[in-house]
């Protein structure tokens, strides 16, 4: 003889129980009878990476600069180099090979010694494609312009939070850039964007840029190449700067059906 389970007569936790063995073998039942959803595009197998140590460079990046040598760097043998940094001094520094859409990472140190305030104050910058800059300066406890502080996208974008360490402490950049594109006749199809973490808090989310960077003009796109180089910047202040190194950042291979 089949006995009924009578619901209404089990306990709270034994009604719980049985209403999940239920619902588990309703699911179970129905997934039998459903069709997988596949979107029949054919991935290319991502390229296994080795990230390296923490702050890398990870094994596909291009190393700017490994605290020995700034060989791949254009006035390079201006900067001094000691203890596996580079000092900046006389002139600003340009790479030699060009860049797209990057991954990009720069440890700079403003100087321990505080001389000066606002824009006099641990300046430099680091300017993408030789004409987006981002700024660096030491802005902790220094007040300045918010579109001009460390972080920020010079005289477009304060940073999100001001996230600087004290002056003579490293600060990390993690960079990823995005280039504009133009067509034919230098008309922008799409700005360039850029997301950048300092000291691995979020600072700049996918900011679309106005242009390039100017001091004394508004900002406005000017059309050039697919690529350009990293340039570091010269503001009279001794900032340091060490592991720098660059990955491009390449799209995803697949065939649709």
């Amino acid at each position: 003889m089949r006995r009924v389970l009578n619901m209404s007569r089990l306990s709270p936790v034994q009604f719980l129980v049985c209403a999940g063995l239920l619902l588990g073998t309703t699911i179970a039942v129905r997934s039998a009878f459903v069709d997988e959803y596949k979107s029949g595009i054919l991935w290319a197998e991502p390229k296994v990476v080795a990230p390296g140590p923490i702050g890398g460079p990870p094994s596909d990046a291009i190393v700017l600069f490994d605290g020995k040598s700034l060989a791949k760097w254009e006035n390079g043998e201006r900067w001094e180099i000691k203890d596996g940094y580079a000092v900046s001094r006389e002139t600003g520094i340009t790479t030699k090979d060009a860049f797209g859409d990057c991954q990009l990472h720069v440890e700079w140190a403003a100087p321990a010694e505080v001389s000066g305030e606002g824009q006099g104050r641990g300046n430099s910058g680091i300017y993408l494609m030789g004409r987006y800059e981002l700024q660096v300066l030491d802005s902790y406890e220094n007040k300045t312009y918010f579109d001009g502080q460390a972080a920020s996208v010079y005289k477009q974008h304060p940073p999100l939070v001001n996230a600087c360490r004290k002056p003579g402490e490293w600060q990390a950049y993690d960079v990823i850039f995005t280039a504009p594109r133009f067509d034919s006749t230098g008309k922008v199809l799409k700005p360039a964007s850029i997301t950048v973490l300092q000291n691995g808090v979020l600072v700049q989310n996918h900011f679309e840029l106005l242009g390039g960077t100017f001091y004394e003009r508004p900002p406005a796109y000017e059309p050039h190449g697919p690529t350009g180089p990293i340039h570091l910047q010269f503001h009279g202040n001794p900032v340091r700067f060490r592991n720098i190194w660059i990955r491009a950042i390449p799209e995803l291979e697949s065939k649709r059906p």
